[in-house]
């Protein structure tokens, strides 16, 4: 236990578990509001299609209207939240350790200047080595669209959710 101001605080894992899947929760949620470009509270084979586009991960229209459809339980032809939860679970098949482990590798290598976060130009190198030709102007683009900070970069926190899309 701990003591600050005369006040005892008691260390519950189960706790922080529940409160790190809330806020994973809370940051899915608050990608899929992003994604959610005319606020109908779905995403389509078309947004979703957009989305990994923008992250230099091209997707055929007929492979996002499969993915959706895999994962669209009343048959909309749309993803709401859980279906997305479900997409992205589906997805995911990993352990949360693999999948951190992961993203920091790649971080590493798209980061390339040590600056800590994303460049435009650090990620055109990238792309440009994983043979996805980019401007800077287009990554400039690619990074603003997961740019919460709005600082022009890419931090690790940002990285992580352009992954996840």
């Amino acid at each position: 236990m701990e003591s600050h101001s005369g006040v005892c605080f008691s260390y519950n894992p189960n706790l922080m578990m529940r409160m790190e899947e809330y806020q994973e929760q809370q940051q899915y949620r608050r990608l899929f509001e992003y994604l959610d470009e005319n606020g109908d509270g779905k995403i389509s084979a078309s947004e979703l299609q957009q989305c990994l586009h923008l992250i230099g991960k091209d997707m055929s229209f007929d492979e996002a209207e499969a993915a959706v459809a895999a994962n669209d339980s009343d048959n909309d032809n749309l993803l709401d939240f859980n279906e997305f939860m479900r997409l992205v679970e589906d997805v995911a098949g990993m352990t949360e350790e693999e999948r951190a482990r992961e993203l920091k590798e790649a971080f590493r290598m798209y980061e390339m200047e040590g600056y800590g976060c994303i460049t435009p130009e650090s990620l055109k190198r990238m792309l440009d080595r994983l043979g996805e030709t980019r401007t800077v102007d287009e990554c400039r683009g690619m990074i603003a669209r997961y740019d919460i900070n709005g600082d022009g970069l890419l931090n690790f926190d940002e990285f992580v959710i352009m992954m996840r899309c």
